[in-house]
């Protein structure tokens, strides 16, 4: 390929609506442009970098004994409504483009394709004779995010990898899922990218065990925490630890254990109170009022008990919600926090935000013109463990000092609420302790379990006779999030520094003076050969200045770079390595062989990466 036909526009400064550091090199190098926010189109450039990451997904999936398959981008709405996900990905998340054809049928853009596999499955694997099956695709996909951003990173149109696999029984998912595991290291390792393996909540897919594949990098939006051991690592969604031991109140619990009754004005937050009268967060415990909406049309307020030093994780919170109420009133369409607005559109009086405590009486909703006259009630093991603490009094500027739950007249039931943080000790090894890292997450593997084949009564024939519904797993991979994501890790203050297998191509060839007729005769000689010899080469015959291509090739981050320059009526040429070093000086006909060793190494993932 010429760049004179490659359509090539760079750019000297960053554009405006880039914010990270892949985002910028792959706009101002040419590689995407946008047409909207989250939609991007994928220049040449680009294109062939997408082909190689797939190539390399292919055969991975290929030797792990999968097939390729194309599904359908719209999908009827009745296959989501059998799996009860219809109202979550639409009124809900609100992540499923979704329209209506001529009839008044409805249809989503796929932004994945559990409901379609599994009921394509049930209609053709009817025999444990024909498990397990394994089916792959890569294809585009939808889902209409709040806030695109960083480029392909979080984008509302992406190409993913993603398989199905269907099993007799859970001892062939789980071998299946370990296979899979293997084949996405591999994966990750030949396209030159650090990945680390994370434990991961399993979200919206759902089933009984997910991991995560993070690329480590600054920009990422995921924090994982890991211990230094190397034993532990997982999302923060999903991370569990030890918090830190609760430092004791020193007024001890009151004999009533009603607390006694505390000024606090203008004190209404953990911070204030602390400094205000001289106690530790961990004393204190803090409400948080929520609403949770069900696509039943439920209502429900939440009244959230932690420790004064915790935080909640909300994805905790939305599992422990859908396990008590998904069965009878579906999907969870939103947790909200509740603000005064909220309470006067009910018809409820004012409350004393920043003074509440756990006792607040389920009265004050009685009122209520939508929502369930009481609170569901949860709290934190970190604050149903304290014999005593401080807390809000229900008026404004007081608290209670020195209650506690039986004196309040409450039998707290704890469940997990808090969010693992860094620092936090190990529960493996308490000596270990939890370090924070960013991360980009490009795949996710679960074990689905029989939730998706269950709800489609999708199910197959036992040796037995009987009728069994699949045991299944899902695996996804962002074809070209990853590919984004080589560049954040893989870049320097001059340009994208590709990992060879996934280069758009893997020698740049560039006559220093275009005008002169021997550096050009043997910069398309090399080319030729270079071509010849098997290898993905790129002729830069524009007529511009030198420096100009140069700064060009930096940017493109091609892995090897051929300048063709003064030494050319000598026979002589030099080698640059984008990975750095001193550039090389050749004779010319050593060139090829040099380059084809070098390469054959590279793409052999013998030599590292940039």
């Amino acid at each position: 390929m010429r760049v004179s036909r490659l359509m090539l526009v760079t750019l000297r400064d960053d554009p405006a609506e880039a914010e990270i550091a892949s985002h910028k090199l792959l706009l101002r190098a040419g590689y995407i442009r946008r047409l909207s926010p989250g939609i991007y189109a994928y220049l040449p450039l680009m294109w062939r970098v997408l082909r190689k990451v797939a190539q390399v997904v292919r055969e991975e999936m290929d030797r792990a004994g999968a097939l390729e398959t194309l599904l359908p981008q719209l999908q009827p709405a009745d296959l989501w409504q059998r799996s009860g996900r219809w109202a979550g990905y639409t009124a809900g998340e609100g992540i499923m483009f979704h329209l209506e054809d001529r009839q008044g049928r409805e249809f989503g853009l796929g932004p994945t394709h559990e409901e379609v596999i599994t009921t394509l499955a049930g209609d053709l694997l009817r025999s444990y004779r024909q498990l397990p099956v394994n089916l792959y695709q890569i294809q585009t996909k939808f889902r209409d995010e709040i806030r695109p951003r960083f480029g392909l990173m979080r984008g509302r149109e992406f190409i993913m990898k993603d398989a199905y696999s269907f099993h007799a029984d859970e001892q062939s998912l789980q071998q299946a899922y370990a296979e899979m595991d293997g084949a996405y290291r591999r994966i990750f390792a030949r396209c030159g990218l650090r990945a680390v393996a994370v434990e991961a909540d399993s979200g919206a897919i759902g089933g009984s065990a997910s991991q995560e594949f993070m690329v480590t990098a600054e920009a990422g939006e995921d924090l994982i925490l890991a211990s230094s051991d190397g034993r532990y690592a997982a999302n923060q969604e999903r991370a569990i630890s030890l918090p830190p031991e609760a430092v004791p109140l020193a007024a001890g619990p009151l004999a009533s254990g009603a607390g006694e009754l505390l000024e606090t004005p203008d004190q209404a937050s953990i911070d204030s109170l602390c400094r205000g009268q001289g106690l530790d967060s961990t004393q204190v415990v803090k409400v948080l009022l929520q609403l949770a909406r069900f696509e039943s049309g439920l209502q429900q307020p939440l009244l959230l008990v932690l420790r004064g030093d915790q935080q909640l994780n909300t994805v905790k919170l939305a599992n422990g919600l859908n396990g008590r109420f998904a069965e009878r009133h579906g999907a969870l369409l939103a947790v909200e926090p509740l603000s005064p607005e909220a309470l006067e559109r009910q018809g409820l009086a004012p409350l004393p935000f920043g003074y509440l405590g756990p006792q607040l009486s389920d009265a004050v909703l009685a009122p209520a013109r939508d929502w369930q006259p009481h609170f569901l009630r949860l709290v934190d093991h970190t604050a149903a463990d304290l014999p005593c603490f401080v807390c809000g009094a229900n008026q404004p500027g007081a608290h209670l000092l020195g209650a506690s739950w039986s004196g309040l007249g409450l039998t707290p039931s704890a469940l997990d609420l808090r969010a693992a943080q860094p620092g936090d000790r190990c529960l493996h090894d308490p000596s270990q302790r939890l370090e924070a890292s960013r991360g980009i997450e490009v795949g996710h593997i679960f074990q689905l379990g029989r939730k998706y084949s269950t709800a489609m009564e999708a199910c197959f024939t036992t040796e037995a006779g009987s009728q069994e519904p699949f045991w299944m797993g899902c695996y996804g991979i962002g074809v070209s999030r990853l590919a984004q994501a080589a560049v954040e890790q893989h870049h320097d203050a001059h340009g994208i520094c590709w990992p060879l297998p996934i280069a758009p191509f893997e020698v740049l060839v560039v006559p220093a003076n275009g005008a002169d007729p021997v550096q050009g005769e043997l910069a398309e000689q090399l080319y030729a050969e270079l071509q010849h010899a098997g290898v993905d080469v790129l002729l830069d015959d524009r007529s511009e200045r030198a420096g100009v291509k140069f700064k060009d090739g930096d940017l493109l981050g091609i892995p090897w770079r051929v300048v063709v320059g003064r030494g050319a009526a000598a026979g002589r040429l030099e080698l640059v390595d984008r990975r750095g070093g001193d550039p090389q000086d050749l004779a010319a006909a050593e060139l090829v062989p040099h380059l084809v060793e070098c390469i054959g190494r590279q793409r052999q993932g013998l030599l590292p990466p940039c």
